[in-house]
């Protein structure tokens, strides 16, 4: 698969989902994750944080199985690694995200792979923008509200959302307490794209509430 594939997907995607394995038992991983692609998102990062390497690997290797290629006849969402991009290969995902504090996207890129995407978190306008002069496929906006994924982070608001939009011009996602109930409120500030995580995990039908989120981005972007 090339980049040029990979980035055309990109382009299209509106809902991003994380694998976290602070919400997900080790056991439940994979069962999840099949339901998350069934429920149709676009993105599916792969997020182990304390993790050994090999069982990063192991694991990731389990949920490439499990997630159509793009290419595909029925495609999948593309497979993002968290970190790591040295494993990027040998997992066969699609790219890796890197944080604010972690590696610069051309160092990333360098260790994943010229041919995956590198994703990069930001938390202001300044970090927005340094950040597209590195020339990340996309960047993570965030957090948008206080939440438990992130607990050290002071969050942003929604009026991040239109100051990024108004400068950078690489793809956007908006992550940080987003939700079905706060979503409405996230798209009325000019998001296009969302990431969501600890809600989506901890439903109960988690088809049935990307369907739903699905239907609501689809409403906002027609």
């Amino acid at each position: 698969m090339t980049l040029t594939q990979r980035r055309a997907a990109l382009e299209k995607a509106r809902f991003y989902s994380i694998l976290d394995t602070g919400y997900v038992a080790p056991d439940r991983l994979v069962a999840v994750a099949e339901q998350i692609v069934r429920g149709g998102v676009d993105l599916l990062q792969f997020r182990a944080k304390g993790w050994m390497r090999s069982e990063i690997v192991r694991v990731g290797q389990e949920l490439r199985e499990i997630i159509p290629a793009i290419d595909a006849a029925t495609p999948g969402p593309l497979f993002i690694l968290n970190d790591h991009p040295g494993l990027v290969e040998e997992i066969g995902a699609d790219g890796v995200h890197v944080g604010q504090d972690d590696l610069s996207v051309d160092t990333a890129r360098e260790q994943a792979g010229a041919e995956v995407l590198v994703g990069k978190s930001t938390h202001s306008l300044e970090q927005a923008i340094a950040a597209e002069r590195e020339e990340p496929d996309y960047i993570g906006v965030g957090p948008l509200f206080a939440t438990p994924t992130k607990p050290d982070y002071v969050p942003v608001g929604l009026e991040l959302i239109g100051q990024v939009a108004a400068k950078v011009r690489v793809p956007q996602f908006c992550i940080g307490g987003v939700n079905e109930k706060t979503l409405p409120s996230v798209l009325a500030a000019g998001a296009r794209r969302v990431v969501i995580v600890s809600d989506l995990l901890r439903s109960d039908d988690i088809r049935a509430y990307c369907a739903r989120v699905r239907a609501e981005l689809s409403s906002a972007t027609d």
